[in-house]
């Protein structure tokens, strides 16, 4: 994952935190606005979420803080 899309990614995950909690879910279009305006990378993050790392289309905002931290 390009350090860009990382820190995007890591950004909104704190930022859906501290609005509603440590229980909040994401999926990988949270990282993108409503338009398909960068598809490739927005084909980059569907294959670290679902090929990469097997992901459920909504997962806990820390668990996929922390592994986009781990990789970092």
């Amino acid at each position: 994952m390009r350090s860009t899309l990382r820190s995007k990614a890591i950004a909104i995950c704190n930022e859906k935190i501290a609005k509603k909690g440590d229980a909040v879910s994401v999926s990988f279009y949270a990282f993108f606005a409503n338009r398909n305006d960068d598809p490739e990378l927005l084909m980059e993050a569907a294959e670290w979420w679902i090929r990469t790392h097997q992901l459920n289309h909504f997962e806990k905002a820390l668990k996929v803080r922390e592994l986009i931290s781990s990789e970092a």
